[in-house]
């Protein structure tokens, strides 16, 4: 970011062209420009920093289970504890970076969480392996910072691929590890340590890297486009919020909570795989360690495209259809990953197991990319709740999914599967409730009421006092900038006739 001046005032100066919020209205994917770009890096490295961490266990579990002498049910509930811890933890990253910014956000949690990262190379038990495993998982509500520091930084006709690719990148770690960790643990090994040793070495890898992306976050990163929140607070530029309202205005908005629960079984689907995925293909069809991993690695790896992709999906139908078009290809897109997961619990080939697993990956992953495609227009002032709301969600789903179908004897994996595919179908009807005032439904159009406009719709959440002291004018330029989900057709007709194009603020 450049500063030029302008007669007497000094304005910023920015490499991609903003919005009215200073938003980029571009998505330059190779472009490390400061502040949007170098924001959107740095935090899918360091969410995918803790997405290796979380999930470096499983790949090394056939070592793990006979060192620590660990039971079906002792693996089962680690991998439950593995996701459980972040449930809480993603609400109140919501929160923390509605109140202090994503950057001090994210950046604590990865720092707190990185010496548990340490410490299970020193498991040596079941309690202390489940224990490790759950205060990892913590780490995973840096998704939430990642989601908010994206929707801060770039603008509606491209949040949603922003959210996408930053999202479907950090999820790359979950596939990432899968190879890296087996990798490793093979190169210690073979320098000369025995293999119950070998995968206690293993873990300093994950844990230096998700170290080293939490002081580049500190150094490097930026909260919003015009500077940190302690500066901008500090200017007057920026108005410190009250918890208790932007706390209320997020779990009283009925949105967030579908959107929670259709998120459950889509990334909490994920988080499961991640879980199941290399034990279940390496006792099933009696595979390598190694290529265990590799075939667990390819549905992480998906993330790579199918995530963005979805991001990206939703995004076009957005400037077509407007959110309702973003909610209709949200609830398709994730039926169809239900569909696809049942087909998974069925097959009974390595071929066709592996084949319909990768086809799955990309639905159930678009549909990740979708929802954050809808979130950032759920509320303005209380964005980060209802990621955090969204997010936890995820985990929520994992948690019962595993909790149900995975945990123990009971079921069978290939039934797990099957029963989570039919978990996936009837968990997205509930999108067909959302109804925003100002642009409609799946089934309804907007309300032909006079006052259902953005600005009403985003203004409901400031009081008459707050709006007297001008707190709600960051609501109320994004209302004017969020007027393109009324869809192409729609818009062109309402846009005001003095309306000019972003450019180069």
């Amino acid at each position: 970011m450049e500063i030029s001046s302008n007669g007497a005032e000094t304005q910023p100066k920015f490499a991609l062209p903003v919005d009215s919020e200073h938003k980029a209205t571009e998505f330059r994917l190779f472009s490390v420009a400061a502040p949007h770009m170098r924001a959107f890096h740095l935090s899918w490295v360091s969410f995918f920093a803790c997405f290796v961490s979380t999930f470096a266990a499983p790949p090394l579990l056939p070592i793990i289970r006979d060192n620590l002498n660990l039971t079906a049910t002792d693996i089962g509930n680690a991998g439950i504890a593995s996701v459980s811890g972040a449930v809480f933890a993603r609400l109140a990253m919501g929160t923390a970076c509605d109140l202090f910014g994503p950057r001090l956000a994210s950046a604590s949690l990865i720092l707190l969480t990185a010496p548990v990262v340490f410490f299970t190379s020193i498991a040596s038990s079941p309690v202390s392996f489940l224990l490790v495993r759950f205060f990892t998982g913590f780490s995973l509500a840096t998704f939430v910072s990642t989601q908010f520091w994206m929707s801060s930084m770039f603008s509606a006709p491209v949040v949603g691929t922003a959210n996408g690719v930053a999202g479907g990148w950090g999820n790359l770690g979950g596939g990432a590890t899968q190879l890296i960790m087996p990798l490793v643990f093979g190169l210690i090994r073979d320098i000369g340590a025995v293999k119950f040793t070998a995968w206690r070495i293993a873990f300093f890898i994950p844990a230096l890297f998700q170290t080293l992306s939490a002081f580049a976050i500190l150094l490097f990163g930026q909260d919003l486009p015009d500077g940190n929140y302690k500066r901008l607070q500090k200017s007057g530029d920026k108005q410190k919020d009250k918890f208790s309202r932007v706390f209320y205005h997020g779990i009283t908005n009925y949105r967030g909570w579908i959107l929670a629960l259709t998120y459950g079984y889509c990334f909490g689907v994920e988080l499961t795989i991640d879980n199941i995925i290399a034990e279940y293909f390496y006792d099933r069809f009696n595979l390598k360690l190694h290529t265990a991993g590799i075939i667990a690695a390819s549905f992480g790896l998906a993330n790579i495209i199918s995530r963005p992709g979805g991001g990206m999906l939703s995004d076009a139908m957005g400037k077509r259809f407007g959110m309702r078009g973003r909610l209709w290809t949200l609830w398709t897109v994730q039926t169809l990953g239900g569909v696809f997961c049942i087909i998974l619990g069925q097959v009974g080939s390595l071929s066709a197991s592996v084949a319909v697993m990768i086809i799955f990956s990309f639905f159930v992953q678009a549909a990740c990319g979708l929802t954050f495609g809808v979130v950032p227009f759920v509320s303005r002032r209380s964005l980060g709740v209802i990621s955090g709301m969204t997010g936890g969600g995820g985990n929520v789903g994992a948690v019962v999914t595993q909790l149900i179908f995975f945990k123990g004897s009971r079921y069978s994996k290939e039934t797990g599967i099957t029963l989570m595919g039919i978990m996936i179908i009837c968990c997205s009807l509930p999108l067909f409730l959302i109804y925003f005032p100002q642009w409609g439904g799946m089934f309804c159009g907007p309300s032909s009421d006079k006052t259902a406009t953005e600005e009403d719709y985003y203004m409901s959440e400031w009081s008459s006092n707050e709006k007297d002291k001008g707190l709600h004018e960051a609501s109320l330029k994004f209302a004017d900038n969020s007027r393109r989900e009324r869809g192409r057709s729609v818009h062109s007709q309402t846009l005001p006739s003095n309306a000019t194009p972003p450019a180069n603020v």
